[in-house]
């Protein structure tokens, strides 16, 4: 949300503190136009106009006690600058490699020595705007490989023979004259912290492990506290599919000891007790959380209240990282109060109270069913929540059964734990309603949470018109998640869907013997996952298991058993083996029943029916995330009838009109 929603933020991180959070940080803040991360949306401190933004932040951290860190950065040769328009500095010229794109046409220049003076000038200065703003921490920012700092460590990226490189004790010095300039500022009005990384992820060559040791002991005494992580940050950030909780536990062992300050790192860590174990082994002082506490913002304070089983537990899908990449509003797929607390109102834990009697059908108990019934039971409805599977979760259930995906149940667990606690809210399960037993059961409104199903015949995005099959077994994501297996060893999946469950069920069919060739027009497999930093894991993985990568063409039709795919940009043709095919294309809404009940509106008043509802997949496919949204937004807007999906109010940010030249 950054710079364009500064409002909105504030009050995200408001409720962070209110949540128990000892100190909440900012994200990277620019501190000059030379540093902008277009087309992220960072906060910044550019000049002083840039301070009542910040002010609105620390004031709203504040209000409920907690710290506010400012996490000030410089990212030197990981930015763009499309918006400035400047050109980018680093240690070295060389192309850019920017975090949203790593072959944008711009190059940074070297720096000379007047350039490092104006750099280290512009820190202390945004370090003074932070403080005025009245923050309590402000860091220099040393980590993932983006900031300056890390590029004149680096020994990849540092190639100078003056005195920044060279030698470890030259190649720091941009870094410790940083803390030291910030420290004189700031005076002790505010901690300086300084993030680093305690590995190189990405090529192992920018440091070593002995290297790591040797620099936290040459600025062993000058940072107030340290912030250790990953680089880069897809290893940092690493999703629930590739990595367990607590995946840079290794790199932890040892740099505290190196030390006298405070120790703070990141890990994914989300459960109270693998928090408490890290602090107790002494690895740290203090557990720092980004995506824990975005699933759950009130986590300290249900760990402090001793309510442990009310935590919702971040799954590791990082859907909250593709509001980065999309240059949208964070969401969360847990969480569906993250990024609504101002424009729509929403509390991660409150929710206002019911304002009838008015008692609430809600049929299928998917994600966007569960959350549904979950909120609309808080506010004190009646609710009924209807199943037609003996197994409550939907889709969620089904996915999370697949390879590298079972943390995703706890979209379902949390929710069915906090459904039991409520006496307002009945369970039928494996009960498949038809329109006559939805009337009978004598609800004033239903929801149809119904979910979807994938299609078989091949439409989505490239065909809109069925693919011709002939002879050939044709398999669905459903029918695999459902236990049928195709019988042929040789498949050709068609991902024409481009986010994770191709790759997922590309892998699945591996791992149980068969060759696969994943066919798809992108230019590389489950493309949408460049967005939750993963489509590299995914590519490594399925070319590491085999699977044989067919990108740019499409599936145009099969028979005898042989698939033709044509090039999407010569119309080149070539055919490959198809003993089986698995379409992963478009999905088709089941909403038959919300067809069959308006068909039926007639007879509405008769059973004191006034509503019918259908939300999520049952009216689009989307994501999980969606789905959990669509449910909880169902339950806030209900005021004995629901708003019309069209009419829906969306509160907005304006910016300020500058001077007229």
């Amino acid at each position: 949300m950054g710079h364009r929603d500064p409002t909105a933020l504030a009050v995200m991180r408001g409720v962070k503190a209110e949540g128990g959070w000892a100190v909440v940080c900012t994200e990277q803040v620019e501190v000059h136009p030379i540093s902008e991360m277009t087309p992220l949306v960072e906060m910044r401190l550019w000049d002083d106009a840039d301070i009542p933004a910040a002010v609105c932040v620390a004031e709203l951290i504040h209000r409920h006690g907690a710290l506010a860190g400012c996490e000030l950065g410089h990212n030197g040769m990981s930015v763009s600058n499309f918006y400035s328009r400047e050109v980018p500095v680093g240690p070295r010229c060389l192309p850019i490699s920017a975090v949203t794109s790593a072959v944008d046409p711009v190059q940074a220049r070297r720096m000379d020595k007047d350039d490092i003076r104006t750099v280290r000038r512009w820190h202390p200065a945004a370090a003074l705007r932070a403080r005025t703003a009245g923050f309590d921490l402000v860091y220099v920012n040393s980590g993932l490989l983006q900031c300056i700092t890390d590029q004149f460590l680096s020994r990849l990226l540092n190639d100078r023979i003056d005195d920044y490189g060279g030698s470890l004790e030259n190649r720091v010095r941009l870094l410790r004259e940083m803390i030291e300039d910030m420290k004189n500022a700031v005076g002790d009005r505010c901690a300086v912290p300084v993030r680093l990384s305690t590995a190189d992820l990405t090529t192992g060559l920018s440091f070593d492990r002995a290297e790591v040791e040797d620099l936290i002991g040459l600025i062993a005494d000058l940072p107030d506290l340290f912030d250790f992580h990953l680089a880069g940050w897809e290893y940092d950030s690493r999703t629930s599919r590739f990595a367990d909780e607590g995946h840079g536990e290794e790199f932890l062992k040892g740099p505290k000891q190196l030390t006298s300050k405070p120790v703070v790192a990141v890990g994914r860590y989300t459960s109270p007790d693998a928090m408490v174990r890290i602090v107790r082994q002494g690895l740290v002082d203090l557990v720092g959380a980004a995506r824990p506490l975005i699933a759950d913002p009130f986590l300290p304070r249900k760990v402090e209240e001793g309510r442990l089983d009310d935590v919702r537990e971040c799954i590791g899908c990082s859907i909250c990282v593709s509001g980065d990449y999309t240059m949208s509003p964070i969401r969360c797929t847990q969480n569906p109060s993250m990024g609504e607390e101002l424009r729509r109102g929403w509390h991660p834990e409150r929710i206002r109270p019911k304002t009838s009697g008015a008692r609430v059908l809600v049929v299928g108990a998917g994600p966007a069913g569960l959350e549904c019934a979950r909120a609309l039971g808080q506010r004190g409805y009646p609710v009924v929540l209807a199943e037609t599977s003996d197994v409550l979760g939907g889709r969620v259930v089904r996915e999370a059964a697949l390879p590298g995906l079972g943390a995703w149940i706890r979209v379902r667990d949390h929710r069915v734990l906090q459904i039991d606690k409520m006496p307002n809210i009945e369970l039928y399960r494996a009960r498949r309603l038809d329109a006559a037993e939805v009337q009978e059961v004598g609800a004033a409104h239903v929801v149809i949470a119904t979910g979807t199903r994938w299609r078989r015949d091949g439409i989505g995005r490239r065909h809109f018109t069925p693919i011709s099959v002939q002879g050939t077994p044709v398999l669905t994501p459903d029918d695999l998640m459902d236990g049928s297996r195709p019988s042929g060893r040789r498949i050709v999946l068609f991902d024409d869907d481009h986010y994770y469950i191709g790759g997922v069920l590309a892998e699945l069919l591996v791992k149980e013997g068969h060759e696969v060739d994943l066919v798809t027009t992108a230019s590389e497999p489950s493309t949408w996952t460049r967005n939750t930093m993963e489509q590299g894991f995914i590519q490594a993985r399925l070319l590491e298991m085999g699977v044989t990568l067919r990108t740019h063409p499409s599936l145009e039709r099969v028979e005898q058993d042989m698939a033709t795919l044509r090039c999407v940009f010569t119309g080149c043709e070539e055919r490959v083996p198809a003993d089986a095919l698995v379409l992963v294309t478009a999905r088709i809404p089941d909403d038959d029943l919300a067809h069959d009940l308006r068909v039926r509106q007639a007879d509405w008043a008769a059973a004191g029916l006034h509503s019918v509802t259908a939300i999520a997949d049952a009216l689009a496919p989307a994501t999980i995330a969606h789905a959990v949204y669509e449910g909880r937004r169902y339950a806030e807007e209900f005021d004995d009838g629901p708003v019309p999906t069209l009419d829906r109010p969306l509160r907005r940010e304006l910016p300020a009109l500058s001077p007229m030249p």
